[in-house]
Formats: C-alpha cells, structure tokens, sequence
C-alpha cells in the first residue's frame, strides 16, 4: 500500500506540474527517476536482473539510457527524420506551395459556409504533412484566411476552423501514430492506421466538419455584431512562392504515397518510413540543386533536414524517453500489477479503463494545452494493463490518442489557440467557443464508435 500511495501522490505531482506549464519533460525525467530511487530503497529492483548495471544505484540511470538506445532505434529515428524532412520542405518552399495548390479550388467557392466543412477537411489533409497544429495554423493565416474572408466568412469562423485543422488525421506519417503503432506491436504503422486509427476517426472527421456548418452558422446569427477582430499581418508569416515549380506540391506528400505503395504491394520487402523518407529527401535535394545551380548554397540548405532531425529529438523523442521513464518507475514501484490484477476478471474492464483514460488525458490536455505529454505517458502503460487483464489494449490507446489530439483545440492555452486568436486580435476563449461544439462532436463519435467496434 505504501508504494501504491507514494506513486498516486508522484503522478497527482507530475499532473499538476505539466497543467502549470512546467516542463513536460523535466517533470516526467524527474518523476520517473524519483520513483526508481524509492523503489530501490523499498527493496524492488529498478530494472530487470538481466539489464541490471550490478550497482543498484546506478540502475535508474541505466534505465534512462536503455530507453534512450530503444526508442532511438525504433520509432524515435522515424520521427526524426520526418522532422527532418518536414523542416526541408519548409524551407525550399514545398509545404506553402502544397497549400497553394490545394486551395486554389476553394476560391471558386462563394458560399462562406459551404466552405466551412470543405476548409475543415482540406486543412485535415495538410496536417498530413505538416504536422505541428501551431505551425499549420500559421500558414494557414497567412495564405488561406485572406482567401475566407474573400468569401466573407466571419473572422471567428475562418478562426475557429483553422484552429481545428490538425486533430485526428489518420496518417501513417504522424509521430503519434508511429509510437502506437509501435508500444501496439504492430510491425507496419499503415496497418495500425488502415485497420484501427481510420475507421475510427474518419467518421469523426465527416461529423466535425458538419458540426462546424451548423455550429459556425448558428454563432455568427448570435454574435452578429458582437464580436469584431481584426488580422494582425505582424502574426503572420508570408512566404514568396516565386519560382517555385508547381511540382514541388508532390514532394511533401511524396512519402505518404511510397508508404503506402510499399505496404500495399511490397508487403514482404522490409522497406520502412525512414528509407523512404531520406530517399525522398535526396530526390528533393538533387531537384534544388538542378533549379538553383548553387552546389555550395544547396549543401548550406539541406543541412536544415539534419537541424530539423534535432528539433524532431529534443520535442518529441525525449519526451517519449521521459514518459517511458516514469513508466519505468511505476512498474518498480508495482503500481501497474497492482493496477492489472484490480482489473483481472472485472466485467466491461475495457469499457472503464478506456473512459478513464480518456477522460484524464482530456482534463490534462484542457488545461496544460498540450496532449503529446499525456498520450506519451499513458501509451507506456496501457500494454501492459490490458495484457494482465485479459482486454485489447487498442480499445483504450486509441480513444486516448484521439483524445490527447481533439481537446488540445479547445484549450484557451494551446499554442495554436493562442496563435490564431492573437492573429484576429481576439481572446481566445471567443476562438474556443466556436471550436468547443465540432471537437465535442468529434470526441463523442470517436468514443462511440471505439464501443461499437471493439466492444
């Protein structure tokens, strides 16, 4: 009981210092280290026998480094190199020339509201290759929102639509969906999402994207008046696309394609996203290299794709070794046996465990603004739970993940809340009560259908 009282009071900690912006990382390192010193103190072994260092004392440091070597050589290079990829794209133009292309067809549309749905799942799809929320927002403000406004969508409307773009895009390319593809054991990550991520979310998306026609229509009769913004051009970043051949558009997607080309018709050949990512990189490269002549500047440019790898390590690579850290010293201390054996036998067990995570990934999602620090920390330990206690562990990591990415848009203190509304100069609690009803729609359509079809 002591031990189980100890790690309840650690994670209640590492809760409310994540929800007051602290460091997310830090905080779970130190959590996890702490746990594995008391867990030596109280007699357990922080690690197995076999992984032991031969010092007890040392062992929590060992810990820290195995994970480190294990989710380097697994999903955290994956993420590193799209990182690096998406960094490259950025910069030689390719991404804004994505969202040029794919919302050219949107300027024919007049209808402010018919355009509602068709942004939401057009931005949706430009998260599949952009995948920071607060970075496509910024992009988004500043080529598509003029294109809104044209249209004379309200200023809330185009807001709140934007900040609702990258939430729970089923892509093969996003690093959360590597992470459960792998804590998961699936060998492919398109299997994870082609089987389990899409036929759940996809139906979210379609309802979102309804939810907001409605919901945006009904706010802007309310608030006729009321509300008035304007766009600061000091928030935005405008980028020069001249010269940039049409063609580059395919470059960001390029990989999305060669996954999925590999998967469905190269099933055997053990090609994977980090091979076929540094191919395109290079195709890409050589590309440049042709259109600018400069061998010396091309070189100085494709160092980005190395500098943006870094990036990819230090905001999503260690946080996934931190949050497995914690894991690591909750499972000394025997609090996920203890979880697991409470749970063995006990009827509709997934139904509970998924609503319970879910549920607390959401409560910490909404107040901290970020759900990656969440959804890393939990994911850890959901195999382990379900395994002992005889349920699918998907039936609780997906709705999770879902989750962690869906209510982060209806947090006032989400980055890519505060960016948007900064941009029309509102608060940003008029920006999530217009994003408050489309995400509540997604959150209960995804809940629904993870009962449906696992249940």
């Amino acid at each position: 009981m002591l031990e189980l009282f100890i790690c309840v009071v650690a994670l209640v900690v590492a809760g409310w210092a994540i929800a007051k912006n602290y460091d997310a990382k830090v905080v779970l390192f130190a959590t996890g280290l702490i746990l594995l010193v008391i867990a030596i103190l109280l007699g357990h072994p922080a690690v197995s026998a076999k992984a032991s260092s031969g010092l007890a004392w040392v062992d929590p440091f060992k810990a820290v480094k195995d994970l480190f070597v294990s989710q380097y050589s697994n999903a955290g290079l994956i993420i590193m190199t799209l990182f690096g990829f998406a960094a490259y794209m950025s910069h030689i133009g390719a991404n804004d020339m994505v969202i040029r292309v794919l919302s050219k067809p949107l300027e024919r549309v007049h209808s402010p509201y018919v355009l509602v749905p068709l942004v939401f799942w057009v931005g949706t799809l430009l998260s599949i290759i952009i995948p920071s929320a607060s970075s496509l927002a910024v992009i988004l403000m500043a080529t598509l929102y003029p294109v809104l406004r044209a249209a004379r969508m309200s200023i809330l409307t185009a807001a709140a639509v934007i900040a609702t773009t990258a939430t729970i895009v089923p892509t093969p390319l996003g690093g959360d969906n590597v992470v459960a593809a792998r804590v998961l054991g699936f060998e492919h990550v398109v299997d994870y999402v082609f089987y389990h991520h899409a036929p759940i979310t996809i139906p979210a998306l379609i309802i979102m994207g309804f939810a907001h026609y409605f919901w945006q229509r009904y706010m802007d009769k309310r608030q006729a008046g009321k509300v008035t913004g304007e766009i600061d051009e000091s928030k935005l970043k405008h980028r020069d696309l001249t010269g940039v051949p049409v063609y580059y558009a395919l470059f960001p997607v390029l990989p999305l394609i060669l996954v999925i080309f590999f998967w469905a018709f190269f099933k055997h050949a053990k090609v994977g996203l980090v091979e076929i990512t540094v191919f395109c990189f290079a195709l890409a490269f050589i590309c440049e290299l042709i259109r600018k002549g400069g061998v010396k500047q091309g070189m100085k440019d494709a160092n980005l794709f190395f500098k943006g790898m870094g990036e990819g390590f230090s905001q999503v690579v260690v946080l996934i070794v931190a949050a497995s850290t914690m894991v690591a010293g909750l499972r000394a201390m025997g609090m996920i046996d203890m979880i697991s054996n409470s749970i063995s036998g006990v009827e509709n067990a997934s139904a509970g465990l998924m609503f319970a995570f879910s549920g607390i990934t959401a409560l910490i999602t909404f107040i901290s603004g970020s759900g990656n620090a969440v959804f890393y920390s939990f994911i850890e330990l959901i195999p382990s739970i379900a395994q002992n206690a005889g349920i699918d562990p998907i039936m609780v990591a997906l709705p999770m993940q879902c989750t962690s990415n869906l209510i982060r848009s209806v947090s006032p203190v989400a980055a890519v809340v505060i960016i948007v509304a900064a941009s029309v100069r509102v608060n940003p609690l008029e920006v999530v009560k217009r994003t408050s009803v489309p995400i509540l729609a997604g959150f209960v359509t995804v809940m629904v259908m993870s009962v449906i079809r696992y249940i």
